[in-house]
């Protein structure tokens, strides 16, 4: 038996990943966003949209054995939810560590990924 495709492997580590950074920013972070409610709000965003897409991810990236379904969109989409929320959480946590606007430039483009990675999700299975 092999173990899980280096697809649901990305989407795991990305969801792991989503639980320690939320665990920062609620501890490690408090001090430093205790007073910068959006810094705060951004951090949260990211922490959520982050591991509710890894959780997207790894469903899409689940084989169901089937020729056809490792033809289909789903994995396609589950690149996509990964790359997207990456881009997305990554910018948000930047902005809100350092405070810099424009750090946080990525998550439009991040979110327009996930979105795109929904609709291949939607149109592939």
């Amino acid at each position: 038996m092999t173990g899980p495709s280096p697809l649901l492997r990305a989407a795991a580590m990305n969801g792991a990943a989503a639980v320690a950074l939320g665990a920062f920013g609620a501890h490690g972070m408090k001090a430093r966003l205790i007073n910068e409610p959006a810094r705060s709000a951004a951090w949260t965003t990211a922490a959520t949209y982050q591991l509710a897409h890894a959780l997207a991810a790894a469903v899409a990236a689940l084989p169901d054995g089937s020729a056809a379904a490792r033809r289909t969109l789903a994995p396609r989409a589950s690149v996509a939810l990964t790359a997207g929320s990456l881009l997305f959480s990554c910018s948000l946590y930047a902005y809100a560590a350092s405070g810099v606007r424009g750090m946080a430039a990525g998550a439009p483009v991040g979110g327009a990924i996930m979105v795109g990675g929904w609709l291949a999700l939607a149109a592939g299975m």
